[in-house]
């Protein structure tokens, strides 16, 4: 099994810091969780996902990209009808650091005119402090993550992205998916045994 420095999954707090106004983690005083997948939607993998929570009557908050809401509106529809949340995740998976301020808030707006959510998720969690202010102008929260699994990541098997999530949830933990064609080989393993260990923990699942 190969070995990640812990930050890779659980962001340091004192990183965090550096990004006042952002949700890394919510309350802890009771066992619950925010599941969250990002990428998407992407079809027959987030149909895949939607059947998976279904199964288990878990609701989830879904990060898209503007251009795959566009592909597939009629799964976008669908996790709206079947209770999860959107959030804008930009319209191309455009990172904040590859771009300038104007380019990466036009294409976060161009998003929304497909997306409509109160919560962004930012491509790669890049972002410069002084961009959180003027997107709290835009959206209620501004969602980053407490656990990534990592599911993306062509090094890792499906057990130690399961393990990413046993190791590091804790209450209050958003947890990072990606319901992705990068991510598959991965998910379709390390998802439905990631949510049963949840379950039998006595964890309960919340939306952003």
């Amino acid at each position: 099994m190969k070995i990640f420095p812990r930050w890779e999954v659980q962001v340091p707090e004192r990183i965090r810091k550096f990004y006042p106004g952002t949700l890394w983690r919510g309350e802890d005083k009771e066992k619950v969780v925010y599941l969250s997948f990002d990428d998407g939607p992407v079809r027959d993998v987030t149909e895949w996902v939607c059947e998976e929570l279904k199964k288990r009557d878990i609701r989830a908050t879904f990060f898209c990209v503007g251009e795959n809401v566009e592909r597939n509106p009629d799964i976008y529809r669908r996790l709206v009808k079947e209770g999860h949340k959107t959030g804008n995740h930009t319209y191309n998976h455009l990172p904040a650091w590859k771009c300038s301020g104007k380019e990466f808030f036009e294409n976060i707006g161009k998003a929304s005119k497909v997306i409509s959510s109160d919560v962004f998720r930012p491509p790669h969690g890049q972002l410069y402090p002084w961009q959180v202010k003027k997107l709290k102008d835009r959206f209620r929260r501004i969602v980053m993550w407490d656990v990534l699994s990592k599911d993306y990541d062509s090094r890792l098997s499906a057990e130690e992205v399961r393990v990413n999530v046993m190791d590091n949830v804790r209450p209050g933990s958003v947890i990072v998916f990606h319901d992705s064609i990068k991510s598959w080989p991965r998910l379709k393993q390390a998802l439905p045994a990631a949510l049963d260990f949840l379950l039998k923990e006595g964890y309960s699942f919340k939306t952003l």
